[in-house]
């Protein structure tokens, strides 16, 4: 029965991503279109990743103690609705509004569904299937993130922005009758009196700080990771792409799926080595995302047309996506199998919050940088390589010793 959930889980993430994400992507087309900055489309991202970083904590505390299969179906339905609204508006007027409006409601919902989906994948596996059960998760994010840059770009081009709208709202619905069948097991509950918000926070505060201090370090080393992928890859490539280099959205859906392959690569990796995967060896994943950069802006440095730059991004970002899907998923499976059922909830929402921390920082700073820096890319994206390889290089005594702490990844 777990295994049959667990699938209906994955169905149910592969209709949410692709409907979120082809909607994503040809929103950024139309924000990018409408205003052709940087900054705006980066200011406007980190603003709606706001209301998830603030309600992270709460989301945890509720994928903790109410019914999680009422709460992903609950929250998928609410998506599909503000997604329903937001098409019926759009023709009224004021359209950035109306999707940044959008944005921020879709990133309401995220706050209490990332962390009620995140603590359904322990209750559903146990042991080394729980590493393998992320790793599927990720094939999924990874495949989805395939599939939607075709989808979105021949969308947006043939009909617009509202068809997209009315798909995303299908798939969110269909995402909610697939989370209504599923069957959780029962989870274990403490005996005596409920304890307050509070407490409960307070319980998760001093198991990250006293109990397990290496899983809050290995939680501020993954959001670098989400600061500098969010600032170099979410906003550098689409403006990159789109806005220096002058090509059309065809060329940078062709890039969102080719990262999305190298995505798919690093889960298939991490799912075949299973148990092999050594913790140790997670600095060099870290490490391989700063070396992407330099390229990158070394390609700018150098006498080459458009399309070749074109090239030395896409294989740069790919690598990229790769080393991010290998570190992501290893060191989520450490917290989750370090981390006890009552607190599962709560603890993935820190993993959310601190990511989605990183994420408007490194996004306004990146894109304020872009801006500035508009004919000498290269001025941002080559410091910011060799940033992350010394930081990549400087945790590789971290996760020796995480590693002996606990076991293997």
């Amino acid at each position: 029965m777990s295994r049959r959930s667990f699938t209906l889980l994955l169905l149910g993430q592969i209709s949410s991503l692709t409907g979120n994400l082809t909607l994503k992507f040809a929103l950024s087309m139309y924000v990018l279109e409408r205003t052709g900055s940087a900054s705006v489309f980066a200011g406007l991202l980190a603003l709606s990743m706001l209301p998830t970083v603030l309600l992270s904590p709460l989301g945890g505390l509720l994928a903790d103690r109410a019914d999680r299969r009422k709460v992903m179906v609950a929250l998928d339905l609410l998506s599909g609705l503000a997604v329903l609204c937001a098409g019926l508006a759009l023709p009224l007027g004021r359209d950035i509004l109306t999707i940044g409006a959008l944005l921020i409601a879709l990133s309401v919902l995220a706050a209490f569904e990332s962390p009620t989906v995140q603590a359904c994948v322990p209750q559903l596996l146990s042991g080394e299937d729980i590493l393998r059960g992320n790793a599927a998760v990720n094939q999924v994010a990874a495949t989805a993130s395939l599939v939607t840059p075709f989808l979105g770009s021949v969308a947006y081009t043939a009909f617009g922005l509202r068809p997209v709208l009315w798909g995303a709202v299908a798939c969110f619905f269909v995402t909610a009758l697939l989370e209504r069948s599923l069957r959780l097991p029962p989870r274990e509950r403490e005996a005596g009196r409920a304890p307050g918000l509070g407490e409960d926070m307070a319980d998760c505060l001093r198991f990250l700080g006293r109990e397990q201090p290496g899983i809050l370090k290995l939680l501020l080393l993954a959001a670098l990771v989400s600061l500098f992928v969010a600032g170099a890859v979410v906003v550098g490539a689409p403006y990159l792409v789109r806005t220096v280099l002058g090509l059309s959205a065809g060329w940078y859906g062709a890039a969102e799926s080719a990262m999305g392959v190298a995505s798919i690569l690093g889960g298939v990796c991490v799912g075949l080595l299973g148990q092999r995967l050594r913790l140790r060896s997670l600095w060099a994943a870290f490490a391989a995302l700063g070396a992407c950069l330099i390229p990158c802006g070394g390609a700018f440095l150098l006498p080459l047309d458009a399309a070749a730059r074109y090239l030395v991004l896409l294989a740069a970002f790919c690598v990229c996506q790769l080393g991010c899907s290998v570190f992501s998923t290893c060191a989520i499976s450490v917290i989750q199998a370090r981390t006890p059922e009552r607190l599962m909830g709560k603890v993935m929402s820190f993993v959310t919050t601190l990511s989605m921390c990183a994420q408007p920082v490194g996004q306004i700073a990146y894109g304020a940088l872009f801006d500035l820096a508009a004919g000498r890319v290269y001025w941002v994206l080559i410091p910011s390589g060799l940033l992350v390889c010394a930081i990549g290089l400087a945790s590789s005594g971290f996760f020796a010793r995480l590693e002996e702490e606990g076991g293997a990844a």
